[in-house]
């Protein structure tokens, strides 16, 4: 019987101890998820833009990965760990060179270690003759 209260005991305090932590969790905000790149000439077919961002989380925030939708875009985003109400920037390069002309719709796809896994960001515009 002792056995059976001493184990009953010492789950409750486990489970009381437990609830007591605050949960820690990442979690990426960013300022807009859409950019445009606006009307441009074949001339000036190399645009970048970059998307700002903040970690509103209690945990460290990972980029694990970020790519495009085509080859012709390229992200770039930090490499190491954002600290809770730290931001920083995932810069996209459009290359149009070579592309047909007329408007463009881009997707970059960024996985972290957030409550929100997976986030979808896009460009978007025109290039000209």
């Amino acid at each position: 019987m002792k056995k059976i209260a001493l184990f009953l005991l010492g789950m409750v305090l486990f489970v009381t101890n437990m609830k007591g932590e605050e949960e820690k969790f990442s979690e990426i905000q960013f300022e807009t998820v859409k950019m445009n790149l606006g009307t441009f000439s074949e001339k000036e077919a190399v645009r970048t833009c970059a998307f700002a961002f903040k970690n509103v989380g209690t945990a460290p925030l990972i980029i694990n990965q970020a790519f495009a939708s085509c080859g012709c875009t390229t992200p770039e985003f930090p490499k190491t760990p954002i600290k809770p109400g730290e931001g920083g920037n995932i810069t996209v390069t459009y290359n149009g060179e070579g592309r047909p002309f007329g408007h463009f719709t881009k997707t970059i796809t960024v996985r972290c270690n957030a409550k929100t896994e997976v986030v979808r960001l896009v460009i978007e515009g025109e290039m000209t003759k």
